[in-house]
């Protein structure tokens, strides 16, 4: 299967996205002879082959959805072999590097892949993604998953250390990623990898002092426009809100009352005093039997008080033409 195309049917062997709830979710592979435990039930995944993705599927005690696998969704399941990038920081990265198929980009810093199948998705069917990480079972596991994702032809995956070794490519890259300790150390070796024509380059740093120095090197290897930002994931509650109507009557009164005359007030109580009671109940009476409507009910929009812990910086830089 591809997580760049899309398919109706499941298929033994597929990796499909098992939908409990927005927060509990899991990742299989369909094994027609196993039986995947949730908290609503058991699941054999022979049930699933032949279902349309997006089924509603019965449990031994509910039900669940089976979903089609896509880099955001695979982002929130993945197997974490190292810390990752979400949605959030993955969507900036996207756009500032000018992603779109056609490209090559070179990645330090393979990790779990989770930046590496949304690139994938972007520059696929005819760009090239060349990743590398200096940890061999990580290189092994995720050149596994990106052959059973279908992204085998359009990813090289190598064991390397960027920061020592360099990329050990000349001229061929549209963009270039790193998520290294110290990324100082492989912007020469970027600069010699990006095309003629320049390029785009984005480093992940979660210290200041990483950032600094990547700046640093940036501007001593002739890159410019460089910019760092944080992006940080804002979610507002929804909720019913109640706020009183004014009563703009009494406003009213109350002005009248100020600016009339001390001769218009004696006036005002000599003719409330010759209203009949009679007269004065029913008033009150029609008054009282009136419906009110004090209050209005309304949606909003609550911030939360306290917003979601740093993850890290991004810097960006151009490098212009040679």
């Amino acid at each position: 299967m591809s997580f760049s195309e899309y398919k109706d049917k499941i298929d033994n062997g597929d990796t499909v996205i098992i939908f409990v709830g927005h927060k509990n979710m899991h990742q299989i592979v369909v094994d027609k002879n196993k039986t995947f435990q949730t908290k609503r039930g058991a699941l054999k995944h022979g049930y699933l082959i032949g279902k349309t993705f997006g089924s509603k599927v019965s449990c031994t005690k509910g039900w669940v959805y089976v979903l089609y696998p896509t880099p955001e969704l695979w982002t929130i399941n993945l197997p974490h072999r190292t810390q990752i990038l979400y949605s959030t920081d993955i969507s900036m990265i996207t756009i500032q590097l000018d992603l779109k198929p056609g490209v090559i980009v070179c990645e330090a810093g393979t990790g779990s892949g989770s930046l590496s199948h949304a690139m994938l998705r972007t520059i696929a069917p005819n760009g090239h993604l060349h990743t590398f990480d200096f940890h061999e079972q990580r290189v092994e596991k995720a050149g596994e998953e990106f052959n059973s994702h279908g992204f085998g032809d359009l990813v090289s995956i190598q064991r390397r250390d960027v920061c020592s070794d360099g990329f050990g490519l000349s001229g061929i890259a549209d963009a270039i990623f790193l998520d290294l300790p110290a990324p100082w150390t492989a912007i020469a070796s970027a600069k010699v990898a990006m095309k003629q024509g320049g390029g785009r380059i984005c480093s992940f740093s979660p210290c200041i002092e990483q950032v600094q120095r990547t700046c640093l090197g940036l501007e001593e290897n002739g890159f410019i426009e460089t910019c760092t930002m944080e992006c940080l994931l804002r979610i507002f509650d929804v909720r019913t809100l109640n706020m009183p109507l004014l009563n703009f009557d009494s406003a009213l009164s109350e002005e009248i009352s100020i600016t009339t005359t001390a001769e218009q007030h004696v006036k005002h109580f000599k003719a409330a005093e010759q209203m009949e009671v009679n007269s004065v109940d029913a008033s009150l009476q029609e008054v009282e039997n009136k419906p009110k409507k004090d209050s209005v009910d309304f949606k909003g929009a609550i911030p939360p008080l306290q917003m979601a812990g740093h993850t890290g910086y991004l810097t960006f830089a151009t490098l212009p033409p040679q």
